[in-house]
């Protein structure tokens, strides 16, 4: 069995997620592991894949495409995974008045510590008051050896007088 990523993305609707799985299921293949959600009417998803067949796969899943269900990508995902980053994993919870780059500031100031973010769920919703946009950063990372958290909130606090970090040690 060889493993694929697949990525859809579509127009949100009700039986998205029957059809893809359908397709897997009908080119003989098994549903791992997925992330889906809703973004601005839009419906995008990513899966783990097992399957025999990559030609298999890749025509059933073609066929949401030439359908007009889903828009479908194909990736190999048999190279080795990455062994874990060293360190301990963190939960990092970051509110702030929303601004155009504040996902580059605070995703480049873990960057710059060597911290490894492996999952990222961001929104924005009213501020109370009227006042503006606020920015919201859920992140599970993984620090390197000798990264403490506290660096982590200096590091985001440094960006701007309004953000706050709030951090919380995952256990293992």
């Amino acid at each position: 069995m060889a493993k694929f990523v697949v990525t859809a993305v579509g127009d949100d609707r009700s039986g998205l997620v029957a059809a893809l799985a359908s397709a897997v299921a009908d080119a003989g293949g098994n549903w791992l592991e997925s992330r889906m959600g809703r973004l601005a009417g839009k419906f995008a998803g990513i899966v783990l894949v097992d399957a025999l067949d990559a030609s298999s796969l890749q025509a059933a899943l073609g066929k949401l495409g030439a359908d007009g269900v889903l828009e479908v990508a194909l990736t190999s995902a048999d190279a080795p995974e990455p062994t874990a980053a060293g360190g301990e994993p963190l939960r990092v919870f970051v509110l702030g008045n929303d601004r155009p780059g504040i996902v580059k500031e605070v995703s480049g100031a873990l960057a710059s510590l060597g911290v490894t973010i492996e999952q990222l769920d961001t929104l924005t919703r009213n501020a109370p008051m009227g006042d503006g946009l606020l920015f919201e950063a859920d992140a599970d990372v993984r620090l390197p050896s000798g990264v403490t958290p506290d660096a982590v909130r200096v590091a985001i606090e440094a960006l701007a007088h309004d953000i706050v970090v709030d951090l919380d040690a995952d256990e293992e």
